[in-house]
């Protein structure tokens, strides 16, 4: 995006993805196999808009097998003592580590998001994940509150939940799956995990993954297909926990359908999070986290900070630097190593992330996208976008976006930011930025978000708790929290 820089073109070998067979079954016991009544689908390359294979579209009949697959292996995998399964997390870590330029390239292809992000964000934390949770593996006493190395750790010792449901989204296919099953595993919990319908080759590849390791079958099962396979499971009798990231109106309808059952469940729903801009904060360091905030994956993330809160002294000095960086994004071929902003994942986002630009437009938001971005006629595309003089009714300021649209809006005292950042329905993440250590901690304090950052945005660590507020959610992912989510006690 914009003239400002010129760059020879660094594409990645799409071929580094290894071979994508033209049909792909799911994965259940161990094995490959159709759907049980032969139905496919298509995923496509949204930056091209070419089809790059057909998947298994999975049913009740299939989603029932793996369930069954699942409850079969329960028994062994949780006898396992915690050593042993630790071990099959480490190997599954490494082997991730050793297929990371595979795995990264395939990522892009199928998700649309530069290879820069899927090669040094998304893998280091698929394996560290997996490294993580082999390490709690042996050590399951400790993970539960009150118990420590020095306390007397009276009362039984936890216990795996049970066959666990996982349905993950698209926006980090393989850093969702990571998220999930490594906590799972380690708990001694079988899984049956169903990937995003447009993001399933990651998916169906880390299963490939799963048999390099020898990871026993029906531990991990994987099927495949679209929202009906994904209801079919989070419906199903048999499994004692549902974990489920996506959009809020679906994580609704899930617990509706699991209310009364005594089925538990942890819901990581959508976000609006708010990223506040004192004036005293480092402005240039500010500037790079808030472009990191909202540009990030093209603006796919829960906890994207696409609420910009500025205060009103420095707002002009603000939007100078920041349209002055948005100018040097470049927008194109998500495999090539200098692209910051790649494609829309599929052709449904984009319609919605341009029918809420055009709301904020006609609810007389100024809207400014540097006027050098050209963008490439094939696939899904939407160039870095801010809005300026934006109402707190206004859609772009209540309703999850998910895409590059940066909604700006003014505040004179730390009170009336954290009046506005909390004004929303969501709560799963925020940021802070100022120089002032106490102001900090006491507008951190005060905020209703699941994550809080200082001085930074977009840091994630797999020891670290992540979860929501409100409609974001309930719940938490990574941490020894988040072990709890799949131990009983």
């Amino acid at each position: 995006m914009g003239k400002l820089f010129e760059y020879a073109p660094a594409p990645e070998n799409p071929a580094a993805a290894g071979e994508i067979a033209a049909s792909q079954g799911m994965f259940v016991d161990g094995e490959f196999a159709p759907a049980a009544d032969g139905r496919v689908f298509g995923t496509l390359n949204p930056a091209t808009e070419e089809q790059l294979a057909e998947v298994a579209l999975g049913g009740e009949a299939d989603v029932d097998r793996a369930v069954r697959a699942a409850r079969a292996a329960l028994p062994s995998w949780a006898a396992l003592p915690g050593a042993e399964r630790a071990k099959y997390l480490f190997r599954i870590a490494r082997i991730l580590q050793e297929r990371s330029r595979e795995l990264a390239v395939l990522e892009t292809l199928d998700n649309g998001k530069p290879i820069r992000e899927s090669r040094d964000v998304d893998l280091p934390l698929v394996a560290q994940h997996f490294f993580y949770h082999a390490g709690w593996a042996d050590k399951l006493a400790y993970a539960c509150p009150g118990r420590s190395p020095q306390s007397d750790r009276s009362g039984p010792d936890p216990r795996p939940v049970g066959v666990c449901g996982q349905i993950i989204p698209w926006n980090f296919p393989l850093m969702m799956l990571a998220w999930k099953v490594a906590p799972a595993l380690a708990c001694g919990n079988t899984v049956v995990l169903k990937p995003a319908e447009t993001t399933p080759l990651t998916a169906l590849r880390f299963a490939e993954v799963c048999r390099q390791a020898g990871l026993p079958r029906g531990v991990v099962n994987i099927v495949t297909g679209d929202g009906g396979t994904g209801a079919a499971l989070a419906g199903h009798p048999d499994l004692d926990k549902v974990a489920f990231t996506g959009s809020t109106e679906v994580g609704r309808e899930i617990a509706r359908t699991l209310a009364g059952t005594g089925r538990r469940l942890s819901l990581e729903l959508g976000g609006k999070g708010a990223n506040i801009v004192f004036d005293d904060a480092p402005l240039d360091q500010a500037i790079e986290g808030i472009v990191d905030g909202i540009f990030f994956n093209q603006g796919q993330v829960c906890c994207a900070g696409s609420r910009l809160l500025v205060q009103e002294s420095v707002e002009e000095e603000v939007l100078t630097a920041l349209r002055r960086r948005m100018a040097t994004l470049r927008v194109g071929d998500p495999l090539d190593k200098n692209t910051d902003v790649g494609a829309v994942n599929s052709a449904a986002q984009l319609a919605r992330i341009e029918e809420l630009a055009a709301a904020g437009e006609a609810e007389g938001a100024e809207r400014w996208t540097d006027a050098g971005c050209e963008l490439p006629r094939q696939g899904y595309w939407f160039a870095p976008t801010l809005f300026t003089g934006v109402g707190q009714s206004a859609r772009i300021v209540r309703e999850e976006v998910f895409g590059p649209v940066l909604a700006v809006q003014t505040f004179r005292t730390p009170d009336e930011a954290v009046q506005k950042a909390n004004n929303t329905p969501y709560g799963l993440s925020a940021g802070v930025w100022t120089s002032d250590g106490a102001r900090a901690l006491d507008v951190s304090g005060r905020l209703r978000a699941g994550v809080v950052w200082a001085n930074t945005f977009n840091r994630f660590d797999a020891a670290s708790p992540f979860g929501g507020f409100k409609e974001s959610g309930y719940g938490r992912e990574g941490g020894r929290q988040g072990l709890k989510e799949y131990l009983s006690v």
